[in-house]
């Protein structure tokens, strides 16, 4: 009798996992990439608070929030070629995310910028415009993001209808100047910049072979 029960419940339990869902990596993918994503900005907050940020913090948070809001920006522009190139949809459904957060890091990059190195100094600030077209491309990039960031729910696609998938393609535009941005900040003296210049062009020229075909 023991025998014939014990086999009943281990067969019970067999079939109980058989009909478990099975959890595809899909399904993780997304908590794992927002994870990854905003990892960064944890560590340069520890870093702050520690003051193991150096002996220019300002500098090295506006340097950092920079960077991280111009490899986010071209992560969300990749995901439509890494589409294609896996024939699976799974990549677009992060392209949203990784566009809310470039426009984050740029959010928190521009701010640290007017507050605590300008001091919303409107005199400051137009000087700085003024003399340093990087910072003229950079704004650009952060305004063509504004409206972007602010129509990235399901509610406002729905709202604008085909209107959307034109103003976003605007992204492209963001992304052009921030890589202007970049490289004409750094003057020729750093890599990176040219590196991320080199990824933009492999995309923008995905982007028109798409529209050729």
């Amino acid at each position: 009798m023991r025998s014939s029960a014990g086999g009943s419940g281990m067969s019970s339990t067999v079939e109980a996992l058989r009909r478990w869902p099975v959890l595809r990596w899909q399904s993780v993918i997304k908590p794992l990439v927002f994870t990854a994503a905003i990892i960064p900005f944890l560590f340069l907050l520890q870093a702050l608070f520690s003051g193991s940020l150096g002996p220019n913090p300002i500098d090295e948070l506006t340097d950092q929030t920079g960077t991280l809001a111009i490899r986010m920006l071209l992560i969300s522009l990749a995901l439509t070629p890494l589409r294609g190139l896996l024939k699976n949809t799974w990549p677009v459904k992060l392209r949203r995310m990784m566009g809310l957060f470039a426009f984050f890091y740029a959010f928190v990059h521009v701010s640290i910028y007017l507050l605590l190195d300008q001091q919303l100094d409107p005199a400051a600030i137009w000087e700085d415009l003024a003399e340093r077209p990087y910072i003229m491309a950079g704004t650009v990039a952060f305004v063509i993001l504004i409206p972007l960031a602010m129509t990235s729910t399901r509610g406002m696609v729905r709202r604008l209808g085909r209107r959307w998938a034109s103003l976003h393609r605007g992204v492209y535009l963001a992304g052009a100047a921030v890589v202007v941005h970049y490289v004409w900040l750094a003057k020729g003296d750093l890599i990176e910049p040219f590196v991320y210049l080199a990824i933009l062009m492999v995309l923008l020229g995905y982007r028109f072979v798409r529209l050729l075909r």
